[in-house]
């Protein structure tokens, strides 16, 4: 016992002792370099070209391969979107496989396997591994493209094109492609209802025989392997597949504008604004300024610490989180961008702040500290990487395809940590242009184009298809003798009569969908003065919330006093009742909705505000919007109402589609009562 008494007093002043030996208002110098071993995988190269790489990793019985084609960018013209068409094709059985053999094989050995126009994935059980391995194989070299898997996918891709079309982030991302790279360009096209309409399924066939070739290939294999069988395998399975020329493209030439301008692009159904400045730049990772560059956007909007993540998002509370990118391409230009998604009332004001700090990190010098944190987060991320055994075999895959030095990960952290603050702001000059970029903004233009307008930058205009347009109709005259009362009124009548609807006691409606697996109920409950919603899934209540007089409250916790004080007037039998007498309403604008004209009857508060729209011609509500704002951050919602249904002479919509996350979800009303099914139990 004495001698553990002892052991601890020596322990106590030996830290002491060394504590006292610490200056710690010094910040310390930062150690060498670890030096990275990094290893180098086993590789071969069969007859057609396909290169093999493989790295053996025995802690787990698992393999995974990846085929990688590195084809050049490729131009699809007025058949945009045969590539996604053929990926979505390969592996769908095979010319010696059907293609539910195929995929309940794979299912049973517990892998998985998938395709692409540009290659295949793997992963699966070690002991496995071998009949997966052929299976890839097979699904590569011998796919059957069948006219009824075509129709289908296609019809798949029609969808999602045309759900896209309401998307901000879609429409934004499409258009910044195509302005940035022209629509002449592989990074500029994009996929389209047309451009589906003129792909035949021949059109698949000649796009896999013309860019799925094993002389431009890469095969990376990583796990419980052994190398001499592997190299068996691969000879046995992928020497048959023929090598063939690929076709010559020439990539167009890509600038930016002469001076930095605004292009803006209305979409009437947005909440919230899409704001990105945006610059093509030569940037490769050959580059010497390869390492610098890399910190140098880290700073700026990299991460959460960020000059421009601190700026829209801590500072100001403009945005759930706002980031920058530039990305490196060995073929043609590349991309820097920076910006956020934000609410229409400060789009102006997102413009301001981005730009200034992109010009501060152009035009003044980061802090040693800042640089050193950097320099410490891209030191501990590669050094937890290359733990990865697939690391090592990516890592010599960019090597092979980017005609990178020999020793180039080998030097990385040297070479990270030798970027110096005059290098940053050097970088920061040369790729990061505040002077030719393009401000590319998707949004509304009826709430946030008379404040850009005050901005020192020239606006151009562009629809959807990044196609230049005029200046958007700012709003279109209201009727005399519409107001918000007509408004309401047509609706009344429209969905039963007004007399009628204004005399019901209670209203009582049941709406199911489907979602992640799960059967979702909404059930809601109104009388003059009392509202109930539950949300179950799967059985189990999610939420129910009960608004009276009283106050609002979610499951059974009352929202804050303001924000329940603006939402009280949505209580009666029908939510257009309170909206009636609400004195923080009105009728402020004429927009189409699916091409359709619609009123817009606004609520703005300060916590919340919302939109309510009513088709001209029927009178029916189509549509509803809401913006949640507290403590610096928004909330946004959305609602579209379709396909009304009669229930004891009322109708109600027969579909809601809103959203669940960031999924869509559809609402199909399969139960409405009126004046019964409703007591007061139900909102307690």
């Amino acid at each position: 016992m004495k001698t553990k008494y002892i052991s601890i007093i020596t322990l106590l002043f030996l830290t002491l002792s060394l504590s006292a030996q610490i200056d710690r208002s010094v910040q310390p110098k930062p150690g060498p370099s670890p030096k990275i071993n990094l290893g180098k995988p086993e590789t071969f190269e069969l007859k057609n070209g396909l290169k093999v790489l493989v790295v053996e990793n025995h802690k787990l019985p698992r393999v995974s391969a990846t085929l990688t084609i590195d084809n050049n960018p490729i131009f699809e013209g007025d058949k945009a979107g045969v590539s996604s068409l053929t990926g979505s094709l390969i592996g769908s059985g095979t010319k010696n496989i059907s293609k539910d053999a195929f995929n309940e094989e794979v299912d049973y050995l517990g892998a998985n396997l998938s395709f692409s126009s540009q290659g295949a994935r793997l992963n699966a059980l070690s002991k496995y591994f071998p009949r997966i391995l052929e299976l890839m194989a097979d699904g590569s070299q011998n796919p059957i493209f069948t006219q009824e898997d075509f129709d289908k996918e296609v019809n798949i891709l029609l969808d999602g094109i045309k759900s896209g079309e309401k998307s901000v982030a879609t429409i934004s991302s499409r258009v910044q492609s195509a302005l940035a790279y022209g629509k002449n360009h592989p990074y500029g096209e994009f996929t389209s209802k047309e451009t589906i309409e003129n792909i035949a399924l021949a059109d698949v066939q000649n796009f896999y025989n013309s860019y799925f070739k094993p002389n431009n290939a890469y095969l990376i294999i990583v796990g419980d392997v052994n190398f001499k069988e592997v190299k068996k395998l691969v000879k046995k399975h992928f020497s048959n597949w023929k090598k063939g020329e690929l076709p010559a493209y020439s990539i167009p030439v890509v600038n930016n504008v002469a001076e930095t301008e605004i292009n803006f692009i209305d979409m009437p159904n947005a909440v919230q604004s899409d704001v990105t400045v945006l610059s093509t730049v030569d940037f490769k990772m050959t580059d010497s300024d390869y390492y610098a560059v890399l910190l140098a956007n880290q700073i700026f909007g990299g991460d959460f610490n960020s000059y421009l993540n601190m700026n829209l998002r801590e500072a100001h509370g403009y945005t759930y989180g706002a980031r920058s990118g530039i990305r490196t391409d060995k073929n043609t230009a590349a991309l820097f961008t920076a910006g956020a998604q934000v609410r229409n009332s400060v789009t102006d004001s997102t413009v301001i702040q981005t730009m200034l700090e992109l010009t501060k990190i152009r035009t003044a010098n980061v802090t040693a500290e800042e640089l050193e944190i950097v320099k410490a987060t891209y030191v501990g991320s590669f050094v937890r990487n290359i733990e990865k055994p697939e690391t090592v075999a990516r890592y010599a895959l960019n090597i092979q395809t980017n005609n990178l030095s020999e020793d180039f990960y080998e030097t990385y952290l040297t070479k990270i940590n030798a970027v110096t603050i005059e290098d940053v702001q050097r970088v920061a000059q040369k790729y990061f242009s505040a002077d030719n970029a393009r401000i590319i903004i998707t949004g509304k233009a009826i709430d946030i184009l008379p404040n850009l307008e005050k901005l020192p930058y020239k606006i151009n205009y562009f629809d959807k298809d990044a196609n230049a347009t005029e200046k958007p109709e700012m709003t279109k005259p209201i009727p005399v003798g519409v107001t918000k009362q007509t408004v309401i009124d047509s609706y009344f009548e429209a969905i039963g009569g007004a007399e009628k609807a204004k005399a019901l006691e209670s209203t009582l409606v049941t709406y199911e969908a489907s979602a992640m697996g799960n059967t979702i109920v909404s059930t809601e409950k109104r009388t003059g003065t009392k509202y109930a919603n539950e949300t179950s899934m799967g059985g189990n209540v999610m939420m129910k919330v009960i608004m009276t007089e009283a106050g609002v409250f979610m499951n059974k916790q009352p929202l804050p006093e303001g924000m329940s004080k603006e939402m009280i007037y949505t209580l009666g039998t029908f939510l257009e009742m309170g909206l009636l007498n609400n004195e923080n309403s009105e009728l402020t604008a004429i927009e189409l909705i699916d091409g359709k004209e619609a009123y817009v009857i606004s609520t703005k508060g300060t916590i919340v505000s919302s939109s309510i729209y009513f088709d001209i011609a029927t009178g029916l509500k189509v549509k509803e919007t809401q913006t949640i704002t507290m403590q610096g951050q928004t909330q946004n919602q959305e609602a579209l109402f379709s396909d009304y249904k009669e229930f004891n002479g009322i109708k109600f919509p027969g579909t809601k589609t809103g959203s669940l996350g960031p999924q869509k979800v559809e609402f199909k009303l399969i139960d409405a009562k009126v004046n019964e099914g409703v007591s007061d139990t139900d909102f307690e």
